[in-house]
């Protein structure tokens, strides 16, 4: 019988394993998966590969773990340029007394297009290649994030009040339309309708976003119940709960994706369920501003659809996904007092699928299957600090460092190889961010 040739193909990862996050908890071991352009056609035991396949590239991964590239759900990364600027406060006293006057002076296409770059590079090093964008100047953001290769959804910004990007109600309309536009055929660039909070945003602007979410078919991402007192200042001002406010307006529904969320009644956490809402934990942000502790568990088990992100580093101070997926799963078991809460294969599956699925993209990313797209990353789990290795999911979320993370590819193109970002000009990243730190530093003691 003749055998039939191997078939031609871009790039044969093969690994010691291969998480592929779904189906759930499946760990499979010494296997490949083909890449062919910027999507996976084959998962398959390494030997069998070699039969079938004749790689353009092959890569071999002896003592790792192979992974879907880690997708951060919440994110400010041009506040990468104000990392460390004002710990230690308040959220109010930190937004209102340093960041907002420092961003008043600073912010601009050139901050934003430097700190996307500096987050860019720190993500990719951390295994991430998908981030949720919540800042001004879409326009350069998303700009920035095509030109490096980096998946994102960018946040089309709406507030009540006139910043460096938009001046009007109508302004902030105008400009997200002329944005969504601008990326409506990129690859790698979605939109998302921004809005703020509840309290820096108006009911008839959340009911012109509601009209051009449903038309544009986009989510709504939104900072919501951070904290008590937002929550109890809207009720003194409207009677209604913020998250009651957003039913109202016809907002809760399985376009939004909710922020936060440290304050929730049963009957909300049920509403998210019942109305396919995905909510976002920023357990480390939370924690550094003491805003609150998001009941992650209760909402796993009502079966809300949970994602993690990092928050901007001016109040983490990082893009560590791997720090953040331990963080979630540490801080869940103790708000529920249950040691089996958010369990390992959940904390990989929020920061994987589950974000996928909050951002609308489940049905490219989030997982390693077939069809998909080839964002992935491997994980060195040699290390003395993973050693021994008796559960591979469990030694990803408790043990592992992102300094573990030695390879990633977005769109099956090399981000990272052997720890080395590739294509990317570090030195002259950091030339800028020092630059950056100088202005900013002289601005923030005015």
């Amino acid at each position: 019988m003749s055998q039939h040739a191997p078939q031609t193909v871009d790039l044969l990862i093969e690994a010691r394993w291969v998480v592929p996050v779904e189906p759930h908890n499946i760990v499979l071991e010494h296997h490949a998966v083909a890449v062919n352009g910027d999507r996976i056609v084959a998962i398959l035991p390494i030997a069998e590969a070699r039969q079938a396949y004749a790689p353009r590239e092959r890569v071999e991964l002896g003592d790792h773990a192979l992974i879907p590239g880690l997708i951060n759900s919440h994110t400010h990364n041009p506040m990468t340029l104000l990392r460390g600027l004002a710990d230690d406060l308040p959220l109010m006293v930190w937004l209102q007394q340093h960041i907002w006057p420092v961003e008043a002076k600073v912010i601009g296409p050139e901050f934003v297009r430097d700190g996307v770059e500096l987050a860019v590079a720190e993500m990719i090093r951390g295994g991430t290649t998908c981030a949720n964008e919540n800042y001004f100047f879409p326009d350069a953001i998303g700009a920035t994030y095509h030109k490096l290769g980096f998946r994102a959804v960018v946040g089309l910004p709406v507030i009540e009040f006139p910043t460096a990007w938009a001046r009007t109600q109508d302004e902030y309309f105008e400009r997200a339309a002329e944005v969504h536009d601008g990326f409506r055929h990129d690859a790698l660039i979605r939109t998302a309708f921004a809005p703020h909070a509840p309290y820096t945003v108006s009911d008839e602007s959340f009911e012109r976003i509601r009209v051009l979410s449903d038309q544009l078919d986009i989510p709504v991402h939104l900072h919501l119940h951070e904290t008590a007192h937002e929550v109890e200042d809207e009720r003194k001002k409207s009677g209604l709960r913020p998250f009651q406010r957003l039913q109202k307006l016809g907002l809760v529904n399985d376009r939004l994706i909710a922020v936060h969320m440290t304050q929730l009644t049963e009957g909300e956490i049920a509403a998210c369920a019942e109305s396919g809402v995905s909510v976002v934990h920023c357990p480390e942000s939370n924690l550094k501003l003491a805003s609150g502790f998001c009941p992650a568990e209760k909402l796993r088990k009502a079966g809300v659809n949970v994602a993690v992100g990092t928050d901007g580093c001016a109040s983490n101070n990082d893009v560590d996904m791997f720090g953040e997926m331990r963080t979630a799963a540490l801080l869940a078991k103790a708000v529920a007092e249950d040691a089996a809460a958010f369990d390992a294969g959940y904390a990989l599956r929020s920061a994987t699928i589950n974000a996928a699925k909050a951002l609308g993209l489940e049905a490219s990313v989030g997982s390693i299957e077939i069809g998909k797209q080839a964002d992935l990353a491997a994980v060195r789990l040699s290390d003395l600090e993973t050693q021994p290795l008796f559960h591979i999911v469990s030694q990803l979320v408790y043990a592992t460092g992102r300094h573990q993370v030695s390879d990633v590819w977005i769109a099956g193109k090399r981000k990272l190889a052997a720890r080395e970002l590739v294509d990317m000009d570090v030195p002259g990243i950091l030339a800028r961010t020092h630059a950056w730190r100088e202005r900013i530093a002289a601005v923030d003691s005015v």
